[in-house]
């Protein structure tokens, strides 16, 4: 993450960020750009989003936040910004639990991966900010909407240690 520590003090999870994604072979593969944004339901105008570059410079897609008074809702979007897929976080933030938020088509019928939280354990979770996330899914789907994919999970959850299914790939912040 490429951020300063008055920034990430002052801001929180809501901070401005910009991501270097690299490869095995230390070249920067994808971008994740979020600028200062709320997340209040009391400010619908200035709602969360990400540009997820992939090159480097090279959008290929975004994640915005949808308005609802309690719910996270997030839209998923190609390189056009035409929506691709949707998101629905929980209501309340269990801490003691897995979390288990679904990807959906845009008509929310069916489901198309989902990025899950399992809970380790408290110590961890209470004192060390360490956290595991997971996201699935299917291995036929552009990789480009894999990458937004990827800019959704630190749009809803923030920048994290996390684990890509199916291939197995670890990318650690």
């Amino acid at each position: 993450e490429d951020n300063d520590c008055c920034t990430r003090n002052c801001c929180g999870a809501a901070r401005p960020f910009t991501m270097k994604i690299l490869d095995n072979m230390g070249q920067e593969v994808i971008a994740p750009e979020r600028p200062l944004r709320c997340s209040s339901c009391c400010f619908p105008c200035c709602l969360q989003e990400i540009e997820i570059q992939a090159p480097p410079g090279v959008p290929v897609g975004y994640v915005t936040q949808t308005w609802h008074p309690c719910l996270p809702k997030f839209t998923l979007q190609n390189e056009k910004k035409e929506d691709v897929l949707r998101v629905t976080g929980l209501c309340v933030d269990c801490t003691c639990s897995d979390v288990d938020v679904q990807i959906k088509s845009l008509d929310e019928e069916s489901i198309s991966g989902k990025i899950s939280k399992p809970w380790s354990d408290f110590l961890r979770e209470a004192f060390l900010g360490a956290e595991n996330f997971r996201i699935q899914f299917p291995l036929s789907l552009d990789v480009k909407i894999k990458a937004v994919m990827l800019g959704a999970c630190f749009l809803i959850v923030g920048p994290c240690l996390l684990i890509l299914v199916p291939r197995g790939f670890l990318l650690s912040f």
